[in-house]
């Protein structure tokens, strides 16, 4: 691959990559990713120092040291779509020299663990309980656009879930890394997460509009492949990108959930705040 163009990498004027505003010695080895910006607020608090801070759209990006290590943390607002922007430029700005527009020779593989809020499938994962992402499952069709290679037994779980399902499109299923989940998953509950393209009718949800799919939550939460016992536990609207753009790029990625919602029994949080934080330090003393 020769020179990247101006239209396919846009930088700033301080030559900053476009939407995230932020240069290659921002990015330390180690990035957190939240949903919320001002969840970016809620883990720096806990920072020796911090270093840097940079406010872009939803982007906010704060780097600084917990114990001694130094992390950059960064907000990237809902759903894939805006995952593809962080992926991407995270990636340009360790594996792509911004001055020549030319990937560089030798690719440096980042660690990447999201913190998240999400809503249980099964009845018996409490409310206020942390959930670590084992596989993942894309309901938006995000990874049409991208040649994104798939084990046999995640092509099984595709194909199966769409027939036991209404849908009308095959999902796409990738599994998180396998280093960062021994690191971070310790004590959390082990699931398989569902990501969809939205929060009200790809969750089961209905105000004024009807779903067209209105038995898609009794047929996720009743989903089991008996050969591999194979369940959906939770949803939320990010991470099977996150794992699908890891394996793309060659990096490791996890997602952990903070459970504020239980779908089938129709409860949620009383203080998610808390739920949140308690993740969020808990995740900090693993780095």
């Amino acid at each position: 691959m020769g020179k990247i163009s101006e239209t396919d990498l846009i930088l700033n004027a301080d030559g900053s990559v476009y939407h995230l505003n932020l240069l290659p010695k921002h990015i330390s080895d180690t990035v957190i990713s939240v949903g919320d910006p001002g969840r970016v607020y809620q883990i720096s608090e806990y920072f020796d120092d911090i270093e840097f801070e940079m406010n872009k759209r939803e982007f906010i990006t704060h780097v600084g040291k917990y114990n001694g290590k130094r992390i950059t943390v960064i907000s990237t607002g809902i759903g894939t779509d805006n995952i593809e922007i962080f992926f991407t430029e995270l990636d340009a700005l360790v594996n792509i020299d911004l001055k020549t527009r030319e990937p560089k020779q030798r690719k440096k593989k980042l660690k990447i663990i999201r913190i998240g809020t999400s809503g249980a499938l099964q009845e018996d994962i409490p409310v206020g309980s942390h959930l670590v992402s084992d596989y993942a499952v894309g309901l938006d069709n995000l990874m049409t656009f991208y040649d994104l290679p798939m084990s046999e037994f995640e092509k099984s779980i595709a194909a199966d879930l769409q027939q036991k399902t209404s849908l009308p499109f095959l999902p796409y299923v990738v599994r998180a890394s396998e280093s960062l989940y021994e690191q971070f998953g310790e004590g959390m509950i082990e699931g398989n997460t569902v990501t969809t393209p939205g929060f009200y009718a790809p969750q089961g949800r209905e105000l004024r509009i009807p779903t067209k799919y209105p038995k898609l939550l009794e047929e996720l939460n009743y989903y089991h492949n008996k050969s591999s016992d194979f369940w959906l536990t939770n949803f939320e609207m990010e991470t099977a990108s996150y794992y699908a753009f890891a394996r793309l790029f060659g990096h490791e990625a996890l997602s952990v959930n903070a459970i504020i919602a239980n779908r089938v029994k129709n409860k949620f949080s009383k203080d998610p705040h808390k739920v949140v934080d308690s993740l969020i330090r808990k995740v900090l003393d693993r780095i």
